[in-house]
Order: C-alpha cells, then structure tokens, then sequence
C-alpha cells in the first residue's frame, strides 16, 4: 500500500510499517501544497492513504470525491 505523510507527521513512524511504500510531502516537493491540492496530487500519483496531524483537514476539504484515497 502507498501512504503519503503530510507535514508534522513523524517520519520516524514509517518504519513501523514494514511492507509499506512511505513517502513524505516533502520527499515529493509537495511541501507547499495547500491541502486540497495535496489530496488531488496525492491520488493522481496512486496514493491510497494520506496520514496528517491535521485534525480539521475533514472539516477544511471537501472529501466526499475522494474515493480511492482515505484521509
């Protein structure tokens, strides 16, 4: 499964998810993406989960149309 890190997300704890592919925003030049373009980028690439220490991104983004990815 691809995950992707956003800001804050310690990147130490990829390697507690051994059989993972783990990349960061900033691993992606992604680190000046406001979130909604993050998300779009994120599953244009094959993404399947975003994790973030961003606790309203869900009351910030409109998620309904972002069925291949959870957040």
């Amino acid at each position: 499964m691809r995950l992707l890190f956003d800001q804050g997300t310690p990147v130490p704890l990829r390697r507690y998810l051994v059989g993972h592919s783990v990349d960061t925003a900033a691993d992606r030049g992604w680190s000046d993406l406001d979130n909604g373009d993050l998300i779009e980028r994120a599953e244009e690439d094959g993404y399947e989960v975003l994790i973030t220490t961003d606790q309203n991104l869900r009351h910030q983004q409109n998620l309904s149309g972002s069925d291949r990815m959870e957040v």
